[in-house]
């Protein structure tokens, strides 16, 4: 089983569950999450031979919250799993695995700390390589001036999200789970006008195997005492992240890269804007291997536990050990 503890990664205490021995592979959850997210794996990467450590982000559960929202830059996060891994493994060269905001996460990481990290996984989000300009340009030109409704938009006013998060926390994360997932009926839930809410008109969630009542319980009592600032904060610094990813530009993911994603899944294609994410990547990760899962939606390692562990523990076998 899984012990949770506290590690002193430099700028932040983070908790982590932890559980084997052997080479360390740090794995990084998504929005809205937490180590939790990583249940499935845990046991069964400790058991093909691994240290399994899933952490909570900085500003989720168990962890440190700095208030300021330039306190969650990529830099911040980037620096957070190099603390990580000298705490855990000091001298020893480990293995990143993300999901979704952990995706980006541990690209860039992989990207700008070649020297600590010696393969990454990504889930769910692949690497489009570093930036030719911030993301809130992207979406601003492809929604918000045309008047439509995107997420992230919606993320950027401190305090305006977390109104809503906040008022029913199973409710929300609940709600945004399904509403991505592999499970819920085709429709454009998020086909909504610019001024809409996050909720809005997203479907009642109805039951899945991978959400059961006992996870949302986990997840409601985590964002209850947490509450989501520090999540959402995220979404606030692609200003900050781009000024950052600039010093790499030309740069690319050297190391043994994984990338598995979902054909339910938005983010599989940058919402549509590629159609291949394999064949994209390997332009920024030359060493990249891909599998794209039919019928998975966002929350690939949920959703389809047993496929993505046999998938990822193939994988880790097949690095080099030391």
């Amino acid at each position: 089983m899984a012990e949770t503890r506290m590690i002193d990664a430099g700028e932040v205490n983070l908790r982590a569950a932890v559980e084997g021995s052997g080479p360390l592979v740090i794995f990084v959850h998504g929005f809205p999450e937490s180590w939790y997210s990583w249940r499935h794996q845990l046991g069964p990467v400790a058991a093909a031979g691994f240290t399994a450590c899933a952490i909570d982000v900085r500003g989720y559960g168990g962890s440190d919250k700095p208030h300021p929202v330039e306190a969650y830059t990529l830099e911040h996060l980037a620096r957070d799993l190099a603390g990580v891994a000298d705490a855990m493994a000091p001298g020893e060269p480990a293995i990143l695995v993300g999901h979704d905001w952990g995706a980006p996460i541990v690209w860039n990481t992989a990207l700008t700390r070649p020297e600590r990290f010696h393969a990454v996984a990504g889930l769910s989000v692949p690497y489009s390589g570093v930036p030719e300009r911030p993301f809130t340009e992207v979406f601003r030109q492809h929604f918000t001036s045309q008047g439509r409704f995107f997420y992230q938009e919606y993320f950027q006013e401190p305090g305006v999200a977390e109104a809503e998060a906040e008022a029913n926390p199973r409710d929300f994360v609940a709600r945004m789970m399904y509403s991505i997932s592999g499970d819920v009926p085709p429709g454009a839930y998020w086909d909504k006008p610019l001024g809409a809410t996050f909720l809005e008109g997203l479907p009642d969630p109805r039951p899945v195997p991978w959400l059961t009542e006992t996870d949302l319980d986990f997840y409601e009592s985590e964002f209850a005492a947490s509450g989501f600032r520090g999540p959402l904060n995220r979404y606030r610094n692609h200003e900050r992240d781009f000024e950052w990813q600039q010093k790499y530009a030309g740069y690319v993911i050297e190391q043994p890269s994984l990338f598995i994603g979902g054909t339910r899944d938005p983010a599989t294609t940058l919402f549509g804007a590629v159609a291949d994410p394999v064949e994209m990547m390997r332009r920024f990760a030359p060493r990249v291997e891909g599998h794209v899962l039919e019928g998975v939606g966002h929350w690939t390692q949920q959703e389809r536990p047993a496929e993505v562990n046999a998938i990822l523990i193939e994988w880790l076998n097949r690095l080099p050990r030391g």
